[in-house]
């Protein structure tokens, strides 16, 4: 394997073969250098990235949160827990700045790809002048694959004639993707593709169906064929699911874990989740839980009929939460099936955002309704009557606003309040959960 190629430069620039030119290939003068493949230098390990979408730091239990997470747990112990983690507080900025290493104004990105203008930094259009990481790695000799959410390409772009410039297997440096444009989808029935061509899903709802799921098994198939054509060349993986946007879809079987757990109300649980913060040394010892805003209404301050359809707006949640977890899981286990987990850099990223106040104060059944100035239907009674559907194929449901800022513990906000920097009662400047498993099992 060649180490002494010219890197500064990408695509690496070809070489002139040298020596004399001769007729005949048996000629004894007649040498060339081998074709050899691209590589990066030795050593170069595997990387998966892993972003969750909407989730606040205090929301997995690996951070202090209510939601059992064994996958983060396991990544965590084998490897260190990061708590300073600056994000933009909206999906699209945050996401073009990581999979591109620069601010997300250089790269087009100032709001969601929805609101793009012809201002400078809020274009939605990455400069040619700014490479993505996956092209980077890929001019390098990486494999490279991006599986779940894409939410930088320009909206007038997302469509199977392009142009597939900004897509992940267009100019975005991915030779692989198979997911979903835009900010959600429905987990049950998404709008997919594979590269550039959409694709329906193998089976329905009715049959097993999730997202969450489908895309852990590409991600499972692409690993597999990448390691029994190339097991030499390592690769790079970003694993960005939908969850746990809205809508927060998830089999009754992982809700019905959480059933109860909620009925103390948001504000006992913050208090709950920074006292467990504190055990594990997340936050210092002498930090203050910042206090809740006005404009978020207290648990008691909620009507008594409603608290019900609250409490199971959380329990879905928190088996979404659960649920994508396990299969970041299978993941996990399929790079330890191989053989190859001890050679893989992995970053668990939790998530883009803080988790998402977008629910509306009591939440919803179907965030569409209140997208389109018709949440004054949801009333308590049509809530309860539907108790039983959140998280089904039936609904199309987002939590209350006070379990978002109870998710996000110990801080003022939620996901679209870029504030205080994450601040904590000035002790801490943080804002995001992230943990990074060491190549080799050694500390980075």
């Amino acid at each position: 394997m060649d180490n002494s190629k010219l890197r500064q430069v990408l695509p690496i620039p070809d070489q002139a073969a040298r020596g004399p030119a001769t007729y005949d290939a048996k000629d004894p003068d007649t040498s060339f250098p081998p074709i050899e493949p691209l590589m990066p230098p030795v050593g170069a390990p595997n990387v998966l990235v892993v972003l969750v979408d909407d989730c606040g730091f205090g929301a997995t239990n690996t951070f202090g949160g209510p939601v059992t997470t064994p996958t983060f747990d396991r990544l965590a112990d084998q490897g260190l827990r990061y708590t300073r983690f600056h994000t933009t507080g909206l999906c699209s900025p945050t996401r073009a700045a990581l999979l591109a290493g620069r601010n997300h104004h250089t790269v087009g990105m100032g709001g969601i790809t929805e609101v793009a203008t012809s201002a400078p930094g809020y274009s939605s259009l990455r400069p040619n002048t700014c490479a993505p990481l996956a092209e980077t790695l890929k001019l390098n000799g990486y494999s490279t694959a991006q599986f779940g959410k894409c939410h930088e390409v320009p909206v007038w772009q997302t469509s199977p004639m392009g142009p597939f410039d900004n897509w992940p297997s267009g100019g975005g440096g991915f030779e692989h993707f198979y997911g979903f444009l835009g900010g959600e989808t429905n987990q049950y029935a998404p709008a997919l593709y594979s590269d550039t061509t959409p694709v329906e899903a193998d089976r329905t709802a009715e049959e097993g169906y999730h997202f969450t799921e489908d895309m852990t098994d590409h991600a499972i198939d692409w690993v597999h064929q990448q390691k029994a054509l190339m097991p030499d060349k390592p690769f790079f993986i970003y694993y960005a699911p939908g969850a746990t946007h809205a809508p927060h879809h998830v089999p009754l079987e992982w809700s019905a874990k959480y059933k109860g757990k909620f009925d103390q109300g948001w504000d006992a649980l913050r208090e709950e989740t920074f006292a467990r913060q504190k055990e594990l040394g997340v936050v210092p010892q002498d930090a203050e839980l910042t206090a809740r805003p006005e404009e978020i209404p207290g648990w008691d301050e909620m009507p008594e009929d409603l608290k019900p359809v609250l409490a199971r707006e959380m329990e879905v949640y928190a088996g979404f939460l659960e649920h994508t977890d396990h299969h970041i899981g299978r993941l996990v286990d399929a790079l330890d099936d191989l053989d190859i987990l001890d050679d893989t850099l992995i970053y668990v990223i939790i998530g883009d955002n803080g988790a998402s106040a977008e629910g509306t104060l009591n939440g919803t059944f179907n965030e569409l309704l209140s997208l389109n100035g018709a949440s004054a239907f949801e009333t308590s009674e049509f809530m309860a009557s539907r108790i039983e559907d959140f998280g089904t194929p039936k609904a199309y449901n987002h939590y209350a606003v006070g379990w978002a800022h109870a998710m996000d513990t110990p801080y003022q906000w939620t996901k679209q309040v870029a504030s205080h920097w994450g601040v904590l009662s000035d002790t801490l400047d943080e804002y995001g959960g992230v943990i990074g498993r060491a190549h080799d099992r050694r500390q980075l």
